[in-house]
């Protein structure tokens, strides 16, 4: 199988070595995104608008891959503070379709560019 390189200005450019995304037949894997608007790269104010920015910026990814978040099979979750965690599943709900997608949430100490919240994602098209 070859590879495609998902790219698109809907989403943050790529700030550093790494593809906004790559499919591998029915697969897609969406690197990790921030709250950054992908028009100004300024980074969103807050935690609930850092993550509506997340979820707009994988959406946007996925659409590149002719997809949208409820093709999303794992998210993974990274957060500076856990108790931001209510948030992500309360903005969550807007932006996915039941069933939702596995999903593990991680804390961790600090995130690029001073971001609250981070997340990627691997989509299945098929069926």
């Amino acid at each position: 199988m070859t590879r495609q390189v998902l790219s698109t200005p809907n989403a943050p450019a790529a700030i550093g070595t790494y593809s906004q995304g790559i499919r591998v037949g029915d697969t897609v894997y969406l690197s990790g995104q921030i709250g950054l608007d992908p028009n100004t790269m300024q980074m969103a104010e807050g935690i609930e608008s850092q993550i509506n920015q997340v979820f707009l910026n994988l959406g946007a990814v996925a659409s590149a891959a002719g997809a949208n978040l409820n093709a999303t099979v794992k998210l993974n979750v990274y957060l500076t503070d856990l108790a931001h965690f209510a948030k992500v599943n309360e903005i969550m709900a807007r932006y996915f379709d039941q069933p939702y997608p596995a999903r593990a949430a991680v804390g961790v100490k600090e995130l690029p560019r001073g971001a609250l919240v981070e997340m990627d994602a691997v989509l299945h098209l098929g069926e």
